[in-house]
């Protein structure tokens, strides 16, 4: 049942009672708020289904997923536009770090299940293979990004809204949040990557347990996981995002995106230890002469003393 129903019913069941004065004026103030609610979901329908922000102060851009009537399922138009938009972020060298959130208090349900049952029978192995086959039904998740990406966590992510939130490099989760396999009841499968990130972020034994049970897991959980990084309070996790998005934006770009590729590659693609080594020198030699003699000087100068971040710009 979607919220909008219930409001109505809601609505419905309240004017009964419109006989009685003081029942009225108080019931009427709660059909005020159920209009309210309506018509912000109503306005937010009639903007694009991915919404992108660019704050150009902090070197931060916000991709937005805007179908809170379909509790943000990804569809093919949600999709292309979300694929637009993380080109957008890696193409911008003045954008150092993207938060991925959604509007009207969901994260993200997955891919659009209806879409796809409406199909017309000779059309559907036809979308099967456009959807199966490129960048990933949901749209980015089989994208190789190079610079910071963050998940702000509200509502539901379930199936393919768990893979896009595990595709992110951190997670900042409110406290009502939900993780989930949800798909599992509804034979449909993870294949934007949540069969490969969840065992790296978790554990396998962690991941098989959400993945075979299918099962929720709120946001204490998901932090005892590891799945999330940060639990923020109801409706602050987009503002705690872009405030840590603004943070890793602060650091020098050049020696940050080398470490977190050198993580990356050691998590997913090393042959073994040495090949991992190997790897992590290479790719971060270049910043030793671009960075880190820099940050050399700073250091002496006594900036940073004590764990503080008072380093200054190095971008």
């Amino acid at each position: 049942i979607f919220l909008s129903d219930l409001l109505i019913a809601c609505q419905m069941m309240f004017s009964r009672y419109h006989f009685v004065s003081k029942t009225f004026v108080k019931n009427s103030k709660y059909i005020k708020h159920a209009n309210i609610f309506k018509q912000n979901i109503s306005s937010q329908e009639s903007k694009p289904c991915v919404i992108v922000e660019r704050l150009d102060s902090l070197n931060v851009m916000t991709i937005g997923i805007n179908r809170p009537q379909k509790r943000n399922c990804v569809n093919i138009e949600a999709a292309g536009l979300l694929i637009s938009a993380f080109k957008e972020f890696e193409k911008d060298d003045q954008i150092h770090c993207a938060v991925l959130h959604g509007f009207g208090g969901f994260f993200c349900g997955g891919y659009d299940l209806e879409e796809l049952s409406e199909t017309p029978e000779k059309d559907r192995q036809k979308k099967i293979s456009t959807i199966i086959f490129g960048d990933g039904p949901m749209g980015p998740t089989r994208m190789a990004l190079t610079k910071p990406l963050i998940a702000a966590v509200s509502g539901y992510a379930v199936a393919g809204g768990l893979e896009l939130a595990s595709m992110c490099d951190m997670r900042v989760v409110e406290e009502n949040a939900q993780f989930g396999v949800l798909c599992r009841r509804f034979g449909v499968p993870l294949i934007d990557g949540g069969t490969v990130r969840l065992p790296k972020l978790i554990g396998l034994s962690r991941a098989m347990d959400m993945i075979l049970t299918g099962r929720l897991v709120g946001a204490e959980e998901a932090l005892a996981f590891g799945l999330a990084n940060r639990v923020v309070k109801k409706g602050t996790a987009l503002n705690e995002a872009i405030s840590l998005a603004k943070e890793i934006s602060k650091s020098p770009q050049g020696c940050l995106r080398a470490d977190r590729q050198s993580a990356l590659y050691s998590s997913y693609e090393a042959n073994d230890i040495d090949d991992a080594f190997c790897f992590e020198v290479e790719n971060a030699a270049h910043v030793i002469s671009e960075e880190s003699i820099e940050g050399a000087k700073k250091f002496v100068s006594g900036q940073g003393k004590h764990g503080q971040f008072n380093v200054g710009d190095f971008n």
